[in-house]
């Protein structure tokens, strides 16, 4: 398992744990901390899930804002905690990581969502993410960047051929 994969099921198990408390902020480096003896006392690179579980954290609202959008038939609290903290941490970095192409992170998403939730997670997140990342498109992120230059290159080819 990668170092960033095994920082996201760490980031799963603290936002869980911290959902399922009351999202308590006091809390939430005592989870983390706890989880990273529990479940892998020899890592040691622990930058990678702090800042998503921080991330999380600090934007919390508007990452619901985006889920009660684009699942409008699930309301938040009917969402399962697995599911939804998987969709947190996916939307937080395809929207507000600017170091994580969105690519990486819808694909996480779905491999995380595969792992750790239910029969039709994986599915689920898959829809949630990639429609927001069709509304929002590339953005600034590097390889977000690549695939925008790109997709102009073949929409310049199409044109001129139409000439």
């Amino acid at each position: 398992m990668s170092n960033r994969h095994l920082s996201r099921t760490i980031a799963l198990q603290t936002l869980f744990e911290w959902d399922f408390k009351g999202n308590k902020k006091p809390e939430l480096d005592e989870i983390v901390q706890y989880n990273y003896s529990a479940f892998a006392p020899e890592f040691d690179d622990h930058s990678f899930a702090d800042k998503i579980v921080k991330g999380v954290a600090e934007h919390l609202n508007e990452i619901d804002g985006f889920i009660k959008e684009y699942a409008p038939e699930w309301p938040l609290n009917q969402i399962t905690l697995v599911d939804r903290n998987i969709l947190r941490i996916g939307i937080y970095e395809l929207i507000f990581d600017p170091d994580i192409p969105s690519k990486v992170a819808i694909n996480e998403a779905i491999e995380i969502a595969k792992t750790f939730g239910g029969e039709s997670s994986g599915k689920f997140v898959n829809g949630v993410l990639g429609s927001i990342y069709k509304k929002i498109g590339p953005t600034d992120k590097t390889e977000d960047k690549e695939d925008k230059e790109e997709a102009m290159t073949s929409e310049t080819i199409v044109d001129e051929q139409d000439e």
